[in-house]
């Protein structure tokens, strides 16, 4: 039996939701996920690069780490954009985020 989507898709599928909601475009350059855990929580640790399209990109970059992002049996505890880049078109992220299992 499948237990569904890890938390890294879920992220991504949240993340593409609320852009496109926004009017952007996004698309991944990489992902990069491990598992991580303290003496009361259990999750993972994720690092994305992806780039993102259309007018209002900064700011949805802007407020990304204050949007809430529900993911089915993970919690978002942290997001940081961790570097941006401009293009003549967008911008290109680095974004790290800390998912906890509910």
């Amino acid at each position: 039996m499948s237990r569904g989507p890890d938390a890294a898709t879920l992220l991504r599928r949240v993340l593409e939701r609320h852009a496109e909601r926004c009017g952007l475009s996004l698309s991944w350059h990489a992902t990069e996920s491990r598992r991580w855990a303290s003496a009361t929580f259990v999750g993972a640790c994720h690092r994305m690069a992806l780039a993102i399209e259309g007018a209002g990109t900064d700011a949805w970059i802007a407020g990304l780490d204050e949007v809430d992002l529900p993911l089915r049996g993970h919690l978002v505890a942290d997001l940081i954009v961790a570097t941006t880049v401009r293009t003549d078109i967008g911008a290109d992220v680095g974004i790290e985020v800390l998912t906890v299992e509910t």
